[in-house]
């Protein structure tokens, strides 16, 4: 039995396109090994836990920085996943074309399935995030307005082209990177005079309210900061590189963002004043961190973190993620799973019009109709990360399946320990998740399975491959 070869390691097929796939080269190849890093980067935020930090916080009993480490270790090793079947399949699609190409199209369909909950999903999470941190500030002016502006603005960039959304996305990280550096100075300046609750380590550990679920139970919402790393695969189409560079930039990109996780949220939780107050009451408002930033710095500091996290979220964020939304899209839809007109590329911009039209009306949508909910916030962020917790199970098990039992592949560590280890602790995180969001994502994974055996009956199958 021959290999693929774009087996990673091979050292060949690296750059060879998807012609090999039966596919025609639609999109610009313009992104380089900087912009997917950027593009990474940009979408998980670096300040992301500005905008979910409380809710974090009282899931985790106090103990936020562990919740994101383990948050991490999970994505570390479906980023590794992610490296390996995006030199193997150089396409657009993410874990969509990798499951199915790994181990067969219904499990790509159900993967894809359950990705999308969290693609079409996110720019909705975003956009709202982005209206709640704006209010705060301009009560006067409703969320829904906010949340319209900031979409009306991503759609039009989005249609300039990727170019510009790269160009765009290296501005803004800049910008991120500036107020994140501001609240760490100040908020260690302000620990050393005594400020919040001292200086403490129980953002890593509490022996009073530690226990595993307690704190798998939190990393499956702070797992929503780390979503982002993956899309970088959606972009493999335009990437003017080797396949090589999606995976290395997966990686560094998720360590840097994680480092800065960590870091932002053991000062933020020892800053806030009444610890026990919202571990018993939560945020329902979704201000602890701007108030956290408030007792450090003064006012000033509430208004600079909450316009930075609108701006990151709703801006920069939802940008890049209303790019890798329209890509799945496309892709699903390129191979007959979605309708076909949702495949249109604009030949004067070369981006998937349609596709990105569709995500604008589901933001729309859903967003103005989260406004309308107490906890819309809490509910979407959970079932978010269900669909992508799914979705990262599969793609860990594509990896297993495609090199160990189809290549024959002897890389141990990289082909079967590391994604075997993501399996199990993606598993137990999903397994800790909130009810609510168990069961909603049950039922969305139950009609991608119907959906998937109608589209069998019928006959439409993405395109065959040939591994030999």
């Amino acid at each position: 039995m021959s290999t693929h070869s774009t087996l990673p390691g091979s050292g060949a097929g690296d750059d060879s396109g998807i012609e090999q796939f039966g596919y025609k080269q639609e999109l610009k190849r313009t992104l380089k090994f900087s912009d997917l890093l950027t593009y990474g980067l940009i979408f998980m935020v670096p300040i992301a836990p500005f905008g979910i930090f409380g809710g974090v916080f009282q899931a985790s009993g106090g103990m936020i920085a562990l919740a994101y480490i383990i948050a991490m270790v999970g994505m570390m090793f479906s980023a590794n996943s992610y490296a390996q079947m995006s030199q193997a399949f150089p396409m657009s699609g993410s874990v969509y074309t990798y499951a199915g190409r790994g181990i067969g199209k219904p499990v790509g369909f159900i993967a894809g399935w359950m990705i999308l909950l969290d693609y079409v999903l996110i720019p909705a999470l975003l956009y709202f995030v982005a209206g709640l941190a704006m209010n705060g500030i301009i009560p006067s002016i409703p969320v829904w307005v906010w949340l319209l502006a900031f979409i009306s603005l991503n759609t039009v960039v989005n249609y300039m082209g990727i170019s510009l959304t790269a160009t765009v996305n290296k501005v803004m990280l800049v910008a991120e990177l500036v107020a994140l550096a501001i609240f760490m100075v100040v908020g260690i300046v302000a620990l050393t005079q005594g400020k919040g609750g001292g200086f403490s380590f129980d953002a890593f550990f509490n022996a009073e309210t530690f226990s595993w679920p307690l704190v798998f139970g939190a990393a499956s919402i702070a797992v929503l900061s780390f979503l982002g790393f993956d899309a970088i695969a959606t972009l493999a189409e335009e990437n003017s590189g080797s396949s090589k560079s999606l995976g290395r930039s997966m990686i560094y990109a998720l360590l840097a963002v994680g480092v800065l996780f960590i870091a932002q949220t053991w000062v933020a939780s020892m800053l806030v004043e009444d610890p026990a107050a919202l571990i018993a009451n939560g945020d329902p408002t979704g201000v602890a961190f701007y108030a956290a930033s408030e007792t450090a710095g003064g006012h000033f500091m509430f208004i600079l973190t909450a316009v930075s996290t609108a701006i990151a979220w709703g801006f920069a964020n939802a940008l890049v993620a209303q790019a890798a939304t329209a890509r799945l899209i496309f892709a699903m839809a390129r191979d007959g799973q979605l309708p076909k007109f949702l495949a249109k590329v604009s030949s004067k911009r070369q981006v998937p019009w349609n596709a990105t039209l569709l995500v604008v009306a589901i933001s729309v949508g859903l967003g103005v109709f989260l406004t309308t909910l107490p906890d819309g916030l809490v509910a979407i962020s959970a079932l978010v990360n269900f669909g992508a917790i799914v979705a990262f199970m599969l793609l860990n098990a594509s990896v297993i399946w495609w090199f160990i039992v189809k290549q024959k592949s002897k890389r141990w560590f990289i082909h079967l320990i590391y994604p075997a280890l993501g399996l199990v602790v993606l598993a137990f995180v999903l397994y800790n998740a909130r009810a609510a969001a168990q069961v909603l994502g049950l039922g969305w994974l139950a009609i991608g399975i119907i959906v998937a055996v109608v589209l069998k009956a019928r006959g439409r199958e993405i395109k065959t491959i040939s591994v030999e």
